[in-house]
């Protein structure tokens, strides 16, 4: 049985302190989506070294976020979350001042350590500052903050590059950095952290590197191809990285991921739902941009700007739903109930005439109403079935969940449109339709007969969009039906995890 704490209100200043510090690593992932035009004009660079100015904060993020995880467990979570935020804003820093591409693509590279440092430490401390009854609502404030800033992004980098230059999407961190800093030191408790375990430096060379391929493969795929050399020479390395890292896992003393916590259905139910989920959701939504941008001709920051009815859906169901529902119907039924709602939202977005944004309206709300309660569920199903001592792993476990499957889902969806779309191409226009979207689109319109070309380029587009989102919407009621199942097979197994102390009350357990 759970013992009462005593109420201390600075948990939830801990609270909004790691969530500020959460939206800067989310936001920095979409920023430089609107910014890759001033950018390559001002700095210069090329399209190349943009790409790579882009890519290369995901990289390292998604390579090291694990490592991260378990360098909270083994050095303390206030002390990897502090050498997080150094690293983050430090580097936001050099970035905004580049005053060459290598420069910046180095910066970002130095600000996806410190993010992947980050992330993972941001939801150990929660874990270890809430009661086991409160995880749920803070565990579901997180989650918002994490979809506030993916909407965010854009949206703050157009305006900053309008209203400013390129650089002040990477100079407005470092103020930020350094308040959320401050309130880190004041408000989160320090802890000495598992001293006593080695850290698994071969463990963590084989994940960075199995993480690194597998990510540059799969997000090699719209361009590429899947056949494509490139993508099946870093997808056969990061496989060969990841059995290598599984075979040092199980035979270490030390691992810094213990593969038994897969045998917990709880933890297994977790990390596949959320794989689902996240494949069906991040897929659908980036197939949805191009909609926005090719077939309704919205501008990047409008497109981003129509996307806000998601975040905001998102933030109210994660913020004030996800706990209640959760409570009130238990964990198996809240994720089959709100996976199921989200998936209708995907269809909808699919099914409705392709040159009107009220059924993309109407489906991103019900979108986020359903990714707001089962998001939290998850994620609250994944650290409570795991030790406290191992949160900044499970943590990591959770966020690397997220960065494949934000992967897959774009590239697997992406391929299905490009083979629909092409299918549906007359055979002047297949070569083009296979390299770009709106190659295609352009090729129409120069063309004779443009009007009929067009109007046939763009059905063949929304055919193949209406096929996508279908395959996601099932890919994420899948989720929501397999992780629901073997949360109702584990609910009377469910063991609580002890209690510990909220922020600021010495001498209690865990601090």
């Amino acid at each position: 049985m759970s013992r009462p704490v005593s109420i201390d209100r600075k948990r939830w200043f801990v609270l909004a302190a790691v969530c500020l510090s959460l939206l800067l690593v989310v936001i920095d992932n979409t920023v430089l989506i609107v910014a890759m035009p001033s950018l390559m004009r001002d700095l210069p660079a090329s399209a190349a070294e943009s790409q790579w100015a882009f890519s290369s904060y995901l990289l390292v993020l998604a390579g090291f976020v694990l490592t991260g995880g378990a360098a909270a467990d083994r050095y303390g979570r206030k002390r990897v979350l502090l050498t997080g935020m150094a690293l983050f804003g430090t580097a936001s820093l050099a970035a905004a001042f580049a005053a060459a591409p290598w420069q910046l693509i180095a910066a970002r590279a130095v600000m996806g350590f410190g993010a992947a440092l980050l992330m993972p430490a941001t939801l150990a401390v929660l874990m270890h500052t809430f009661t086991e009854a409160e995880r749920p609502k803070a565990i579901g404030v997180w989650t918002a903050a994490a979809a506030v800033g993916s909407a965010a992004g854009p949206v703050l980098g157009g305006y900053l590059i309008t209203t400013f230059w390129w650089g002040a999407v990477f100079l407005i961190n470092v103020p930020i950095s350094i308040g959320c800093a401050v309130a880190i030191t004041v408000l989160v408790p320090g802890e000495p952290g598992a001293r006593d375990k080695p850290l698994d430096w071969a463990g963590a060379l084989l994940s960075v590197i199995a993480m690194v391929t597998l990510v540059w493969a799969v997000t090699s795929v719209p361009k590429a191809g899947w056949g494509s050399v490139e993508v099946c020479a870093f997808g056969a390395a990061g496989l060969l990285a990841l059995a290598a890292f599984i075979g040092w896992e199980r035979r270490c003393a030390a691992p810094m991921l213990e593969l038994s916590l897969f045998r917990n259905l709880r933890f297994s139910a977790a990390v596949l739902g959320g794989l689902l989920a996240t494949f069906g959701m991040a897929g659908a939504l980036f197939l949805l941009t191009q909609h926005f941008q090719l077939i309704l001709r919205y501008s990047p920051v409008e497109a981003s700007l129509r996307m806000i009815p998601l975040a905001l859906s998102l933030l109210v169901s994660s913020s004030m739903l996800s706990a209640m529902v959760g409570r009130r119907l238990g964990a198996p039924a809240a994720m089959l109930g709100s996976m199921t709602v989200a998936a209708a939202g995907l269809v909808l977005i699919g099914l409705m005439p392709a040159d009107s944004y009220l059924g993309s309206l109407l489906g991103l709300v019900l979108l986020g109403l359903g990714q707001g309660v089962g998001g939290p569920v998850v994620g609250n199903a994944l650290m409570s079935s795991i030790p406290l001592s191992h949160a900044g792993v499970g943590s990591g476990v959770n966020s690397t969940v997220q960065e494949l499957g934000n992967g897959l889902g774009v590239a697997m969806l992406g391929t299905l449109l490009t083979a629909f779309f092409v299918s549906g191409l007359p055979p002047s226009l297949e070569a083009s339709g296979r390299t770009s979207f709106t190659d295609a689109i352009q090729q129409a319109g120069a063309g004779p007969a443009a009007n009929d070309l067009v109007t046939q380029t763009r059905e063949a587009f929304s055919a193949g969009l209406t096929l996508s989102q279908l395959v996601g919407a099932a890919a994420v009621f899948l989720g929501g039906a397999v992780a629901a199942f073997l949360l109702w097979v584990t609910r009377s197994a469910a063991q609580p995890q002890p209690v510990v102390a909220a922020a600021g009350e010495p001498g209690r357990s865990g601090q």
